[in-house]
């Protein structure tokens, strides 16, 4: 956790004297989460993107015998005389999967394609370029070369017992590449965490129904799923809890003894109904938090039992920039991720990001450009809690502390919302 983040002042709102900062909700919850220990052996191809269990030790050498690195003829560097040039008989050909198998002796030299095995008795790869063809067909070589020329030792890539994959890494494309070029067909992972979620609140309808009066589509849901699905884990989907004490405390009770983590939506702002809050407080050990932050200042985070719960708020934007600041790293770090942040990167602003001072860090949503090298944002439209058209063009999160905000032309720290990597450390944000 970062010690970067600045103090965030009280302010008059009743409840603001409660408020926590930004860093101390992060170190409530980091403290509290684990990462799921138990591990699954899968093709490797399932592999990609999960975290590796064990340490992988070659069985081979890589390549596992001496191969040609060029088209050209294998020869022995004995054959060739100082300044002079010589002329050596063609008594065969390898190919890659074919190899010559008999020797080559004194005088001989045998046609050779990339990747073909090394013929015995010899040593060299002299490049097609680099020859002469003599009339009588004879292959014509000066004597500018040296033992060992375009020849892929054995084990130049990977020796036999070399660690290749360490435990805990997470597996790209070239790891896949990797554990295929040593014959392993199989490898021990990372089980992913499985994470319920829902959405609470009787006012809530399913999509694709006529929206009745007083009522609100439940799109908190949705948006919900398509960031866990961009996450290292399995979902459940535990559709819409009814504000109803019993139901909500048969949903949770559920969920905690089959899944590994539970985020849900709504039920934990201070105006709210509190039938997420009775049963969370008495079936689980809860913390409800009011963060110096906007959106998503109220946040709820426990366990019922040894299961991580996710309080979001009901708000749509506020429940997208909780999950991105709260949920997401967590998830990522139990899933066994070392890389659980956003990427930050220091951006020219165009249009200026006003804010007014109330003692918490704003995370104005913006549109994000490259231009000339430098990265560029403005605003990327209605910054309310409710305003989701916004959140969906934003391409990152612009990270304002207490003041008036950024002028045009000013800088300013921004986590980029879907990109993976770092640029440098953002001073006010480090999970």
């Amino acid at each position: 956790m970062s010690d970067k983040i600045p103090h965030q002042p009280s302010c008059a709102d009743p409840f603001e004297e409660d408020m926590i900062s930004l860093s101390e909700a992060l170190t409530r919850i980091e403290g509290r989460v684990v990462p799921v220990h138990a591990c699954e052996r899968l093709p490797i191809r399932q592999c990609l993107n999960r975290v590796n269990n064990e340490a992988v030790k070659s069985p081979l050498n890589v390549p596992p015998l001496p191969n040609s690195a060029m088209d050209g003829y294998a020869i022995a560097i004995d054959s060739l005389v100082a300044d002079s040039i010589v002329e050596l008989e063609e008594i065969g050909s390898a190919y890659a999967g074919v190899p010559f198998m008999q020797d080559c002796g004194p005088g001989q030299c045998v046609r050779i394609m990339t990747g073909a095995l090394i013929p015995s008795g010899t040593d060299t790869v002299v490049m097609q370029e680099q020859v002469q063809l003599g009339e009588d067909g004879r292959i014509r070589i000066d004597s500018d070369h040296r033992a060992g020329e375009n020849i892929r030792q054995a084990g130049e890539d990977v020796q036999r017992g070399e660690i290749v994959l360490e435990a805990g890494v997470r597996l790209n494309p070239a790891d896949l590449g990797v554990l295929a070029s040593l014959g392993l067909s199989q490898l021990q992972v990372k089980r992913k965490p499985v994470v319920a979620f829902f959405s609470t609140g009787d006012e809530l309808m399913p999509v694709g129904k006529p929206l009745e009066p007083g009522m609100i589509y439940d799109s908190n849901r949705y948006s919900l799923y398509g960031m866990l699905k961009h996450l290292p884990v399995d979902v459940l989907d535990l559709g819409v809890v009814r504000d109803d004490e019993a139901e909500l405390e048969r949903v949770l009770r559920g969920a905690a003894e089959t899944c590994d983590a539970i985020v849900s939506s709504g039920g934990v702002s201070m105006g709210d109904f509190d039938y997420v809050k009775v049963v969370l407080d008495r079936i689980g050990d809860m913390r409800w938090m009011q963060v110096a932050i906007k959106p998503a200042k109220p946040l709820a985070f426990g366990r019922i039992g040894g299961v991580p719960v996710f309080g979001l708020p009901g708000n749509p934007v506020s429940s997208m920039v909780s999950f991105e600041l709260f949920a997401r790293p967590a998830l990522r770090a139990m899933s066994g991720h070392a890389e659980i942040d956003r990427t930050c990167i220091r951006a020219d602003v165009v249009g200026g990001l006003p804010r007014h001072a109330d003692g918490k860090v704003h995370f104005a949503r913006v549109g994000v450009e490259v231009v000339d090298g430098r990265f560029r944002v403005r605003s990327a439209g209605g910054q309310g809690s409710h305003q989701l058209t916004a959140m969906a063009a934003a391409g990152g999160l612009a990270v304002l502390p207490d003041g008036d905000g950024i002028p045009d032309g000013g800088e300013v720290d921004v986590l980029l919302l879907g990109c993976v990597g770092s640029f440098h450390t953002c001073p006010l944000l480090t999970l």
